[in-house]
């Protein structure tokens, strides 16, 4: 069961992947989602059997099929990375489903499966993994963190843990969500209005949507993820001066750094949190 549960999410990872790379691509050049893919070099459609991820790429050996243009390997990376990312986020659902109901007749899987619960929590968290993905791509492209994209998402999110919490009878954790996005904006609005130029205005409204998810696992995972991602940008930069691929003042994209703090967060938060908690001896 849980390698059938595994494999339909990865090919829906993988699809979905897919789909990422075109948004990524249309969103910041203001094109339509809707209008049929082609090749940017001889404007040739792309038929269905040329968009199978990461089947079709290779196959093609990265180029178009009909001018022999090069493709991008960043388009295959990216489908390979969802399917990646989306397996991993079941597996941790899984987990917290069996942490959650403790030992089961039939087992954590088969426990989580017939819960409803568990479908919608895990729709609530795939959807922020691939919201994740397309917006480290657009912020390392761009510097921007779309609001087209950033604001429906904090409202999909409120609306799937709201579900879930309304299914389950889970409002507390739900309370703890929506203070987990509130807290969360309001540091990152602060920090915008102390030192405009070290904070897009992007990344206070990304923040409302990380701390949403962080919130809803624990105070441990919001506190360790808005941690870790002050940590992984300040490393990131100092790599780039120690190279001397940037100097002090030079902007650099802080969405992915939130973004890969939240989901460290998210994986070891609470392993973290009870550790810390441990060591001074307050548990």
């Amino acid at each position: 069961m849980t390698a059938f549960l595994f494999t339909v999410v990865g090919v829906f990872g993988l699809a979905i992947g897919s789909f990422l790379n075109v948004v990524a691509y249309r969103v910041p050049a203001g094109i339509s989602l809707m209008r049929e893919s082609r090749c940017p070099e001889c404007d040739a459609p792309i038929r269905w059997w040329q968009n199978v991820p990461v089947v079709s790429w290779v196959a093609l050996r990265g180029r178009c099929a009909n001018c022999a243009a090069p493709i991008s390997g960043r388009y295959a990376v990216v489908e390979a990375l969802t399917g990646v990312a989306f397996i991993a986020v079941a597996w941790w659902a899984l987990r917290v489903a069996a942490l959650a109901r403790g030992p089961e007749t039939g087992g954590p899987v088969m426990a989580a499966v017939t819960d409803p619960v568990f479908w919608i929590v895990l729709a609530a968290f795939l959807y922020f993994a691939a919201v994740s993905i397309v917006l480290t791509l657009i912020d390392l492209d761009t510097k921007r963190l779309p609001n087209s994209i950033v604001l429906p998402s904090v409202v999909v999110g409120i609306v799937l843990l709201a579900l879930a919490a309304a299914v389950g009878g889970g409002w507390l954790a739900f309370l703890r969500a929506l203070g987990g996005g509130a807290i969360l904006y309001a540091f990152y609005f602060i920090v915008r209005a102390v030192s405009p130029r070290g904070m897009g205005g992007g990344d206070v409204k990304l923040a409302a949507l990380v701390g949403l998810y962080l919130g809803w696992v624990g105070w441990a995972t919001l506190a360790v993820g808005a941690f870790a991602a002050f940590l992984f940008g300040g490393l990131f930069g100092v790599a780039l001066i120690l190279l001397r691929r940037a100097k002090r003042k030079t902007a650099i994209p802080y969405g992915p750094w939130m973004i890969a703090g939240a989901w460290a967060g998210i994986a070891v938060g609470e392993p973290i949190g009870r550790w810390y908690v441990g060591m001074l001896g307050l548990s």
